[in-house]
């Protein structure tokens, strides 16, 4: 059992928590087979990857310059964005293939929002929800390491 303790509650709590929300987000809908969190074939609910480094913010993206990347189609506000994303997709995409960063690093793959992101070290993490992104941030370093190893040990299967 994990003895570690975040916001009062041990770890153990939390791992619940997640599979709770797993449950209520099941990866059915997301492209199981390229490990991208997608809806209906489409990554980050349709917003632009780019947009988050050069814009700031989460921009909608449009079919007219869609670009398909690792099975999943991505979408951009503009050909410029889908240009730039097409010359270097690793440079943009979401870690964890777009799943939730705080969830992957309790070992969850869990849906996310295109609203709760954070930009660490030139990398975007997206998260399950404002509240959960708040928590994320608590710790994001050791976060991030777990996450990575977790995902690491997904990717292995």
């Amino acid at each position: 059992m994990l003895t570690a303790t975040l916001m009062g509650t041990t770890a153990s709590l939390i791992l619940r928590d997640w599979r709770v929300i797993a449950n209520a987000q099941p990866i059915s809908n997301t492209s199981t087979s390229t490990t991208i969190f997608a809806e209906d074939g489409v990554a980050i609910r349709g917003t632009d990857p780019v947009a988050y480094f050069t814009v700031g913010k989460p921009v909608p993206g449009r079919q007219e310059f869609a670009y398909e990347w690792k099975g999943v189609t991505w979408l951009f506000a503009s050909a410029e964005h889908r240009d730039l994303f097409a010359n270097d997709p690793t440079a943009y995409a979401p870690q964890y293939g777009g799943f939730c960063a705080y969830g992957l690093s309790y070992g969850a793959l869990v849906s996310t929002m295109p609203d709760a992101w954070s930009i660490v070290d030139g990398k975007l993490y997206l998260n399950y929800s404002i509240a959960i992104q708040k928590q994320w941030q608590e710790d994001t370093a050791g976060n991030i390491d777990r996450a990575n190893l977790n995902w690491l040990n997904l990717q292995s299967k």
